[in-house]
């Protein structure tokens, strides 16, 4: 996405614009909620945005957005952190192979190293589809395009995600115990007032021999904040490793560690679920 400098000719001023947030609902002129807006064009997520807003650091025609419940139009100028946003491009998907050790978010408060840091500087912006914590490695998709981002992280989209996980099984716990005990989750639990769903999860039948771990590949569809480490957790186990090897029909493979790669258009649109290609049209 092409960024231009600020424009002089708006500067920004403390007031909300006028009649901004008051727009007639059932205009079908009124255009997007910023945050949706700003999503579809691959600046942050909507969550991001919204904390963006919190911070000012969005202008709509030289006015401070004060609240995401703000309209925009194609015909708006809208300048995030003093740069002009540019006009939504076509949606493009990049596989990343994320290191441990880093933030998957635009900014980190404290300070730490993210993503979207360590990209090429010849990328579009881009955001990610779902995160992966901080001590999480393997496959993270990237795109400029908010619309589909949302898409593939919907559990209703059916993309199933597949992980390698290290478990310490010291104590006793062998193998038998640790593949009894994975079948619970066939049917889903209930761990500190949360619902997981169900998870598809087998011990692998080649283990490295040094008696206090052993592997596990798991394959789930809804994606939960540290879906993984939480019911490995009420299942008693603690993950020491943990990597992502697939995202719905894309793979990790052999791409090297802090790698990126695009994936062709027409590869990608082949590949996914038409009711999802479809919505992008």
């Amino acid at each position: 996405m092409t960024e231009e400098k600020k424009s002089k000719n708006y500067p920004p001023k403390t007031t909300p614009p006028e009649n901004l947030n008051d727009k007639d609902l059932n205009n079908p002129d009124r255009g997007e909620r910023i945050a949706k807006y700003l999503a579809r064009l691959g600046i942050a997520s909507r969550r991001d945005i919204e904390k963006m807003i919190d911070q000012k650091r969005i202008v709509i025609n030289g006015d401070v957005v004060t609240t995401p419940a703000s309209f925009v139009t194609e015909r708006d100028q809208i300048q995030v952190d003093g740069d002009n946003v540019g006009r939504r491009q076509q949606p493009r998907l990049f596989m990343y192979h994320k290191p441990a050790g880093l933030i998957t978010t635009a900014k980190d408060p404290e300070g730490r190293a993210t993503v979207f840091d360590s990209l090429p500087q010849n990328l579009p912006r881009l955001i990610s589809v779902g995160r992966l914590d901080l001590n999480t490695e393997g496959l993270l998709l990237l795109t400029n395009d908010g619309a589909l981002s949302r898409l593939l992280e919907l559990p209703s989209s059916g993309l199933k995600r597949s992980y390698r996980v290290r478990v310490f099984a010291g104590g006793g716990r062998g193998k038998e115990i640790l593949a009894k005990k994975l079948e619970k989750l066939q049917h889903g639990l209930v761990w500190k007032n949360v619902r997981y769903g169900k998870i598809e999860a087998i011990v692998d039948d080649q283990q490295k021999q040094d008696g206090h771990n052993l592997w596990v590949t798991m394959t789930l569809t809804e994606g939960k904040n540290r879906e993984i480490r939480n019911v490995m957790e009420a299942l008693g186990y603690q993950v020491s490793r943990l990597m992502r090897l697939s995202y719905g029909p894309f793979e990790l493979g052999g791409l090297p560690r802090g790698e990126v790669v695009e994936i062709p258009p027409k590869a990608w649109r082949e590949l996914l679920p038409q009711e999802i290609v479809k919505t992008l049209e």
